[in-house]
């Protein structure tokens, strides 16, 4: 162990080991942080790298962007996944749905929403006329479950952003339903409640974005379906206004 990293890792408190010491209680950092804390202060992240891999990203086709999730490492996430989940539906579809991250039973098929939300979404799509498969694509705005199920963070969502942004290069939906706040804020790069976010037209890069609630939070909150419907029929008639 060289000098320098010596420092680093005297300075983060991970010298000689981890271990709580005596007396005033202090809440660490995650390992996870800590760990991710270290590698970019021993090797700071190589800004003409990043744009590089970004600009590779973005001319690659369907193959080659399956081939790239699949053995991504850019962010934590890849450690603890147990497969990608790029997305699954029409390539050429005119609506694009995008959630935030796959759960459980997403990670051990290789689908996005197929678990109970998944589920509900199916027949949120059914209630206009829509089902997977058919002018509909489903992603989300990272490709790698994340522990928990919690939602991810700003640095995995970055990481996975141009991925998502090749899949809509190459999809050219007609219109994108953001479900949820996580989708929201990340396609549209603010921090607005999504009780001010929906009920609107959103501009993403020159095509209509709406937003509403997520399946999983449906679930859980069942009094908000009345408003959820109420997005979709918005959704439907702004499509109908653009075809």
């Amino acid at each position: 162990m060289n000098k320098r990293r010596r420092q680093i890792l005297k300075e983060l408190n991970l010298l000689p080991v981890w271990q709580q010491k005596s007396g005033t209680r202090k809440q660490n950092k995650p390992l996870e942080s800590q760990s991710s804390e270290v590698r970019n202060l021993i090797s700071p992240p190589d800004p003409a790298k990043d744009s590089q891999q970004r600009q590779e990203i973005h001319q690659m086709n369907w193959d080659q962007l399956r081939l790239a999730v699949s053995q991504c490492t850019a962010c934590p996430l890849h450690q603890t996944r147990t497969q990608t989940v790029l997305g699954v539906g029409d390539e050429n579809a005119d609506w694009l749905f995008v959630g935030e991250g796959p759960g459980a039973t997403e990670d051990a098929t290789g689908e996005p929403f197929v678990g109970p939300a998944g589920k509900l979404l199916d027949q949120m799509l059914a209630a206009i006329k829509l089902n997977r498969g058919q002018q509909v694509y489903i992603t989300n705005i990272v490709k790698c479950r994340p522990p928990n199920n919690r939602n991810p963070n700003a640095n995995e969502a970055r990481q996975c952003e141009p991925y998502l942004t090749r899949q809509i290069a190459l999809i050219k939906p007609k219109l994108i339903v953001a479900l949820g706040k996580v989708a929201a804020q990340n396609l549209l790069q603010c921090e607005d409640s999504i009780s001010s976010l929906r009920g609107k037209i959103h501009d993403y890069s020159g095509i209509p974005l709406i937003v509403t609630y997520h399946p999983a939070y449906l679930l859980r909150t069942l009094p908000e379906k009345a408003k959820a419907w109420k997005d979709l029929c918005f959704a439907q008639s702004t499509m109908q206004s653009i075809t």
